[in-house]
């Protein structure tokens, strides 16, 4: 699927994209989102992303995001398409997943969204509250 496909699917599904950002560890850095009503997946540790702005490309859409929530300017990869079907946390349709690497420390950036950043290695996921849409994409990419 071409990422004008991808966001396509995702505008007209109110989804969007998503980055998993490693390090050399091969840790993933997590948002832990704020607990509050109206937002998609309340209280949930998630990669950074987010929902297209009017004619916006899914991958403008998610280095906007992490530039926004993180300060950070990495070269992403578009990666994967995975489902978001609980629509319980307002969510519902595909989400485009895009790569990126970053070494440094993740309580160290300008966290503008959420509550905290943090690194966690993957075999770690089984005890965070994940929602299974990034479950999948980390599964996917270990995968690789």
């Amino acid at each position: 699927m071409t990422d004008t496909q991808l966001q396509a699917e995702a505008i007209e599904a109110s989804t969007g994209g998503s980055a998993l950002i490693t390090n050399s560890r091969g840790d993933y850095l997590l948002h832990l989102r704020d607990d509050i009503e109206g937002i998609c997946w309340p209280g949930y540790w998630t990669p950074i992303g987010g929902r297209p702005e009017p004619g916006e490309s899914l991958a403008d859409t998610v280095a906007r995001e992490v530039a926004e929530e993180t300060g950070l300017t990495i070269p992403l990869k578009e990666f994967t398409t995975v489902q978001q079907r609980n629509a319980e946390h307002l969510g519902k349709g595909p989400i485009a997943i895009y790569t990126g690497h970053w070494d440094g420390d993740a309580h160290a950036l300008p966290l503008t969204e959420g509550i905290m950043l943090h690194w966690f290695p993957a075999s770690v996921l089984p005890r965070l509250r994940v929602p299974p849409w990034c479950r999948e994409a980390i599964a996917l990419h270990q995968d690789v």
